[in-house]
């Protein structure tokens, strides 16, 4: 087993609904690889397993002390657990935070549980089956095809790493836990909408179990000082909703210069006795995401978005950080190489990173991890193009896409709402429609994806695709994918948006529907293949022809940036990208996070004001 502590990733997982009683599950559980998925009629449900793991580590990740990269049809977990005693009277949650991708949970012998899709967290109801002072025995069978069509992101669809896409995750790959919550009735995540035209929090707030006799109670804190308080009756079948208002004296309006938080105080109240039911504690951020023109503006005034491309994939965990920390240095690498955001791309990123954009003013879109539809059969269309970089030959297109994409970016939606450095939602990246007239399943999904985000959110905008194919006319903003390494003739494809003629870019697609004016930004671009390390016959790649020296690379960058920073109707660019992820080596960092570059030049590159932030 690798050197970790007892109890890996122990940080409390839901920053945004804290109670004070928790148990992390983390740590070793046996494990055994089912690769035939018989393992119910082989009795891996009654039997102690033949191998162990560390968990949240997937066991493909060196860090799960497995490191078998080859395709994991099906897995088990099993885990005896001893239920504290003080949690005597209340009903027992057990929260997994993810697991990828079709998770069944057992406890004594009884399936308390079951999830499809592997970026979002579920909870199972252990109550009748969990005895406070008591063990529990914990099975878990996660199922996870990657021959199959489900949303998976840049998991590979073959055996080995290929083009941009990189080793799988399969079954737990975020934190697992216990908790007590009251057996009457408990508070689930709020809604918490920002409303700074009229200063407040406007709160919605789910409730499980019996509401009647109860009260819900807010109280808005700013430091020690509570500014704010509200409460309401609670009543059979409704939310209940609260106006938590900001007063003048205490506004402090959430940016990157100052990423100020709210911390809120949420009761239940038994409404006779003035007994607290259930409490919890969350925060907020007041700020508002609004459109002007071609602007995206932050509280009014517009920000240029210098974004990057953050695909969060670590040498030792895979899909899992190894720490804490490890979130917050990634985020912090990001703005000391002169960026204010990231696009967090093909991955649901686990709350805990995005509670640290939250409390460093770190801008984020928020993005489902879509790729898969087509399982491996699409990789035989992937084709190197003469830049070095790799292409997809009809991509996504035919093919169905299944209910559960709607299903699983509902989930997304819900979890990460209330997060302030959220400035935008991308449900889908580089998908194309047919080619003739024919109306697919994709621009189904795709109008019911974005319908979903404005249904859910009418605080943010929200892109229906990145790249390539746009097929929802009224698309909040648009964008496109632009890898071209020549500064000019980069200028050249997108001079068409200063005079509302639209722009030329060979990455998106005829059958997009017209440019109508939206506000604009070149969501990939960049992408420098950059490594000196790489020695002949490697399977290095990035886009363009690799630099001869350093300031050649400099020299590139801070004219491509230029380029897209000088157009007057771009809202913002996101850079490809962080890291090196394996093969794909034209990261800003190596894999390994080391410095590639002088941080000081990089960061200077991005630091002249843009023209729309200028008005002209």
């Amino acid at each position: 087993m690798p050197k970790l502590p007892a109890m890996p990733r122990p940080e409390y997982p839901r920053p945004q609904l804290v109670r004070r009683d928790w148990l992390c599950l983390n740590g070793r559980w046996q494990f055994e690889i089912d690769q035939g998925d018989s393992g119910l009629d082989r009795g891996l449900l009654e039997r102690p397993l033949r191998g162990a793991i560390i968990v949240p580590f997937c066991p493909e990740s060196k860090l799960s002390g497995v490191g078998n990269t080859d395709y994991l049809n099906a897995v088990w977990y099993r885990r005896e657990v001893t239920i504290p005693r003080a949690w005597r009277g209340r009903r027992i949650l057990l929260h997994f935070q993810a697991s990828d991708h079709d998770t069944f949970v057992w406890a004594n012998g009884t399936e308390v549980g079951r999830h499809r899709g592997g970026m979002t967290p579920f909870s199972c109801d252990l109550t009748e089956v969990a005895v406070p002072g008591k063990k529990v025995t914990l099975v878990v069978r996660a199922r996870d095809n990657p021959r199959e069509s489900a949303p998976a992101g840049k998991q590979s669809w073959v055996f080995a790493n290929s083009g941009c896409h990189y080793t799988r995750t399969t079954g737990i790959w975020q934190t697992v836990w216990l908790e007590p919550v009251p057996q009457r009735a408990h508070l689930l995540r709020p809604k918490i909408v920002p409303d700074l035209a009229n200063r407040r929090f406007l709160l919605e707030q789910p409730v499980a179990g019996a509401q009647a006799g109860l009260t819900y109670r807010a109280r808005l804190r700013d430091g020690r000082q509570v500014i704010s308080e509200a409460k309401c009756v609670c009543g059979a079948g409704f939310y209940p909703r609260l106006d938590l208002g900001v007063p003048q004296e205490q506004l402090r309006l959430w940016s990157p210069a100052d990423p100020h938080l709210y911390d809120l105080e949420l009761e239940l109240v038994d409404t006779a006795s003035g007994e607290v039911v259930d409490a919890v504690k969350s925060y907020a951020g007041l700020r508002g995401v609004s459109i002007d023109g071609f602007a995206v503006k932050l509280n009014g005034r517009p920000v240029f978005q210098r974004l990057v491309l953050d695909q969060g994939y670590y040498p030792d965990g895979i899909l899992t950080a190894p720490s804490d920390a490890a979130l917050v240095r990634d985020i912090k690498l990001s703005l000391a190489a002169g960026f204010n955001g990231a696009r967090l791309h093909q991955k649901v990123f686990e709350e805990r990173f995005l509670y640290h954009a939250d409390r460093l003013g770190y801008l984020v879109w928020g993005e489902f991890s879509d790729w898969g539809l087509a399982g491996a059969e699409a990789v035989r269309g992937w084709q190197q193009d003469a830049a070095g970089g790799y292409i997809r030959a009809g991509n996504h297109i035919g093919h169905d896409y299944p209910a559960t994409y709607a299903t699983q970016w509902l989930e997304v939606l819900s979890r990460d709402f209330n997060h302030p450095a959220i400035v935008g939602w991308c449900p889908l990246n580089e998908s194309a429609s047919r080619r003739d007239e024919r109306i697919t399943t994709h621009d189904d999904m795709m109008r019911a994806m974005f319908l979903a985000a404005k249904l859910y959110d009418a605080t943010r905008p929200v892109l229906d695709v990145s790249g390539y194919c746009h097929r929802v006319p009224e698309s909040d903003v648009y964008d496109g994918h632009d890898y071209d390494q020549n500064p000019k003739t980069l200028a050249r494809r997108h001079a068409g948006l200063m005079t509302g003629t639209g722009y030329r870019t060979e990455t998106v697609r005829h059958e997009s529907v017209p440019w109508r004016g939206q506000p604009y930004f070149v969501s990939e671009f960049g992408g420098i293949w950059w490594n000196p390390r790489a020695k002949p016959g490697d399977a290095s790649w990035g886009y363009g022809d690799r630099p001869k020296s350093l300031e050649e690379y400099y020299t590139r960058f801070e004219k491509l940036c230029r380029v897209l920073l000088d157009n007057p109707r771009m809202f913002g660019y996101c850079y490809t990208q962080l890291t090196d992820v394996h093969q794909e080596q034209n990261g800003i960092f190596y894999f390994d996070r080391r410095k590639k570059f002088d941080l000081r030049r990089v960061h200077a590159a991005q630091q002249r004001t843009a023209a729309i932030e200028r008005g002209g």
